[in-house]
Order: structure tokens, then sequence, then C-alpha cells
């Protein structure tokens, strides 16, 4: 599970990555509160958040984080047919290293992750207006499998 190219590599993250992965996070939630990140984060290692399941981190050679992916197994995902699929929660990569393969290389080792897992999906999703993510997903082989429009209202 660690993809690797001549200048960086994937691996698991664990434990003092949490400052790295807070700054990722924050590539690409900006809008996400600090403190939520980090209370993510700390419930991660501590075993206690229901996602994500598992965090991979790409870096350099010279251990500078360039990207990473959250990953969870969901019951249920749109367009699948099976009961235990791996997912996409979060995925990113710097943006001076997008278009050189980090990206690729992620899901690489995300695919391994949940064949590991007994999974024989991998599912995402995308706000609909993200068409660079869009167009990114599909170069990897995800197939698009609709668009859903989410309301709510308050009562």
């Amino acid at each position: 599970m660690t993809p690797t190219h001549s200048a960086w590599h994937v691996r698991l993250v664990n434990s003092a990555d949490a400052d790295i992965w807070l700054n990722l996070r924050q590539g690409l939630w900006p809008d996400t509160p600090t403190v939520e990140h980090q209370t993510a984060i700390a419930a991660f290692f501590a075993g206690t958040a229901p996602e994500p399941l598992a965090v991979l981190i790409a870096e350099t050679d010279q251990q500078q984080a360039i990207g990473f992916a959250e990953l969870s197994i969901r019951t249920y995902a749109e367009g699948c047919d099976t009961q235990r699929v791996a997912y996409l929660e979060g995925w990113y990569v710097v943006a001076e290293y997008r278009h050189q393969g980090v990206g690729r290389a992620l899901i690489d080792a995300a695919d391994d992750w949940g064949r590991s897992q007994g999974c024989t999906e991998f599912a995402s999703d995308a706000e609909a207006d993200n068409l660079a993510s869009w167009q990114a997903h599909v170069a990897l082989g995800f197939e698009d499998v609709g668009l859903i429009r989410c309301f709510r209202k308050s009562l």
C-alpha cells in the first residue's frame, strides 16, 4: 500500500502526523473551523471516530506532505451493488503537485486498502459544480452514477 514515485510516496498516517494532516484538511475544507478538524483528528487517533477508518498521506522524499485521502466503509453508496463499499471521504493534493500522479497514487493505495478490507467496490462523491473533481474521478476509473440534489428546510 505504499505506491512510490522517484520524488514522493504514499503511506498510512500515524499519530506524529496530526499537524500535517490538519494542514491538509484545512486545504480541502477551509471553511471548517480548525477546532473541528482537531477534534476529528484526535478522535481518529483515539479510535473513537466512526470515520475515517484509514488515512493515507502522500509525501515527498524530504517528508513534505503533499496530499491525503480519508477512507471509510459504507453499507450503501449510490450506484453500488454491495453492502460493503470502500468510500473516499476526502481527497486532496496540494496545488503545485497536481497533475503529477500524486492523486492517482493516493487512489491506487486506497484501492488496495479497500480490497484488503474485503470490498469489491469503491465509491466517492463530489459537489455538483466541482468539475475538476469530476474529471479527476473519471480519469481514475470511477464511473459517474448520477447527480443528486439535496434539500432541507427549517421546521
